[in-house]
């Protein structure tokens, strides 16, 4: 796949203090992106300065939702190069995520490319601090300006960077978890096993309640008899049972984690 580089003239300032990143609110000074139309497949793969986006009021995203999105790290090591944790399989997901919505899948090879060639580009954003990391969203949504429901004719698939520390301001020490045994998030037969903004919209009631009594995330019971778990919002569950590791079973009401699997 040909990219095109356009590099920034107004480059950022980078973060000076790497402990204060917090999460998600960072970008870096460019953003991939790639157009899809119906007839000519996906085309004109670029990386240019992050920035914002143009769209219809139509544009069938704000109003059916036909989005989806993955999430990963790049790492600086030790030695000062940068390592990603299994990039083509978020991109295998994201396929199935777009099967699912009926999204154009992208080749794993031209999305792993597509990553690489951006990373290259915004590599002195990647933090040397231990405990932070370079965020890395890809997202693929609908934007044809058109108001029938039906799967879109043109979208958009890009990538996003966010120089950011943990998720939680309490880093890696416990996190207190609140039960939901009201609202369920997913049921099989739905979208739960993908990543698409639909599931999380669904969680942020609980999550919002949780907050407001001081606890961190929500555990998620089955969507039928509310009684057997399934997930925690941001992060695997596990147990330990008679010395042996137990997570919940894949029956399509939950995402499958990379670092889960």
């Amino acid at each position: 796949m040909e990219i095109r580089i356009e590099k920034t003239s107004t480059p950022k300032e980078k973060p000076t203090d790497e402990s204060k990143l917090g999460f998600g609110h960072i970008f870096t000074d460019h953003m991939f992106v790639m157009e899809y139309d119906t007839g000519k497949g996906w085309h004109d793969a670029r990386v240019v300065p992050y920035g914002n986006i143009e769209l219809s009021p139509a544009a069938m995203v704000l109003h059916y939702a036909q989005e989806i999105f993955e999430g990963l790290k790049a790492y600086r090591t030790a030695d000062g190069s940068i390592q990603f944790f299994r990039p083509e399989e978020n991109f295998k997901r994201m396929n199935i995520s777009a099967e699912r919505l009926v999204i154009p899948q992208i080749p794993v090879e031209d999305a792993l490319q597509a990553l690489h060639t951006l990373v290259e580009v915004d590599k002195e954003w990647v933090p040397h601090t231990d405990g932070a990391s370079l965020y890395i969203r890809p997202f693929i949504f609908a934007a044809d300006p058109f108001l029938g429901v039906r799967p879109a004719d043109k979208y958009y698939f890009m990538i996003i960077c966010s120089p950011s520390g943990a998720y939680y301001s309490t880093g890696l020490e416990p996190v207190s978890i609140y039960v939901e045994t009201n609202y369920v998030r997913a049921v099989r037969g739905g979208m739960g096993f993908t990543k698409t903004g639909g599931n999380y919209a669904a969680s942020l009631h609980s999550q919002d309640d949780a907050h407001k009594i001081n606890y961190s995330q929500v555990l998620w019971l089955d969507g039928i008899e509310q009684k057997y778990i399934e997930e925690v919002g941001s992060m695997n569950i596990m147990f330990v049972i008679d010395g042996e590791v137990v997570t919940p079973q894949l029956q399509g009401s939950v995402l499958s984690g990379i670092t889960r699997k």
